[in-house]
């Protein structure tokens, strides 16, 4: 039986060339606001209070706590939670814009909690950029000179950054644009410059905090169709701060949803909306359209020795609204495959129970 053609796209954080080798790697980190913050993470006392308790104590503000992840090249990586959970924070400690309390932020193998000042220069100008909600365009500079910014600080010569910056103007749909100055532009073309900016350095990692909270619903989700996009043309590693679940889901290949602080639970999308840590993200994810998120994977069931086996295929990491209509269609169950091995089978009861409406975490 011919596998039935269903167009899957490649999880864009799993590059077929990558060797497995994290880019960044985030080890018991920690950021402590107060008077003698670093005795919080030594402390074991200290570490099981609450937020508000650990205030009464010390006066301490744990802004981040006890967190441990790793990116995998060309990944984008998500951080999500709401106002005060600590993901802002947690970004500008992987830069250094703030410097973290305790712990390990070791990238490309090097810990950078250990660069001085004239290294983490150099990591700033050439390895990693960041895009923040508000541009920070210079006013006086047009487009092409804004981009070309980093650049020239680099000491690169005219020529060469103005032929890069036309480059990456092009590639954020701005040709056309390259002599206008920033109060020329609408929200959404002023933070493709500021993307363009981040992108001519040709870095590493590029993170994002933030950086469409203030642009209009519609802008917003040009503006994230065309991080996807751009990702899929030049595989940048990305981290992405956001309070947005929908953003979130969208965009990441792995989110990672903060409370307080601390960490609650790292997964796919697919993994957040069928297996939810806690009921913390049970709440978070109970809207979430499941058929819009969940593969075969979740929803498929053992096959049994009666049943008819002669069905169509599908692979485990089809959507269900993406097969639906195979399903429903087909006059057997569809068998879920991989790499030659049958996983299970999925058919229309299987379906329906998600298609019919159900939103939220099992």
């Amino acid at each position: 039986m011919t596998p039935i053609q269903t167009e899957v796209p490649q999880r864009r954080g799993t590059p077929q060339d990558s060797d497995g080798t994290p880019v960044i790697s985030v080890r018991k980190l920690w950021k402590v606001f107060g008077p003698k913050a670093e005795m919080v993470p030594q402390s074991g006392e200290l570490c099981s209070l609450t937020r508000r308790e650990l205030m009464e104590r010390t006066g301490c503000t744990a802004a981040v706590r006890d967190v441990s992840f790793e990116v995998s090249p060309g990944e984008v990586f998500v951080v999500m939670g709401l106002s005060g959970s600590g993901k802002s924070t947690l970004v500008r400690c992987l830069t250094r814009l703030i410097e973290p309390t305790a712990g390990e932020i070791v990238f490309e193998g090097e810990d950078i909690r250990g660069a001085d000042a004239r290294r983490l220069r150099d990591l700033r100008r050439k390895k990693f950029s960041m895009v923040f909600q508000h541009f920070g365009l210079l006013p006086h500079r047009r487009v092409v000179d804004n981009v070309a910014f980093g650049l020239e600080i680099r000491g690169m010569g005219r020529a060469e950054r103005t032929r890069r910056a036309m480059e990456v103007v092009e590639l954020v749909g701005l040709a056309g644009y390259e002599n206008s100055y920033p109060d020329q532009l609408s929200g959404g073309m002023q933070q493709r410059v500021g993307l363009a900016r981040a992108l001519a350095g040709d870095p590493d990692v590029l993170f994002f905090d933030e950086p469409f909270s203030a642009l209009d619903p519609l802008i917003r989700r040009d503006m994230q169709s065309e991080v996807i996009r751009l990702h899929h043309e030049v595989g940048k590693t990305m981290v992405f701060i956001t309070h947005d679940l929908s953003e979130a889901l969208k965009l990441g290949d792995r989110i990672l949803i903060m409370r307080d602080g601390m960490m609650v639970q790292c997964g796919t999308g697919d993994e957040l909306v069928g297996a939810p840590a806690d009921d913390y993200v049970r709440d978070f994810v109970k809207d979430v359209p499941r058929g819009d998120v969940l593969t075969l994977r979740w929803i498929m069931r053992p096959a049994q020795p009666d049943d008819d086996l002669d069905g169509p295929e599908l692979g485990p990491d089809v959507v269900v609204r993406e097969a639906t209509r195979a399903v429903l269609a087909a006059e057997k169950p569809v068998k879920v495959v991989e790499d030659g091995k049958l996983l299970g089978i999925v058919g229309d009861e299987e379906i329906l129970s998600v298609v019919a409406g159900q939103t939220g975490g099992a």
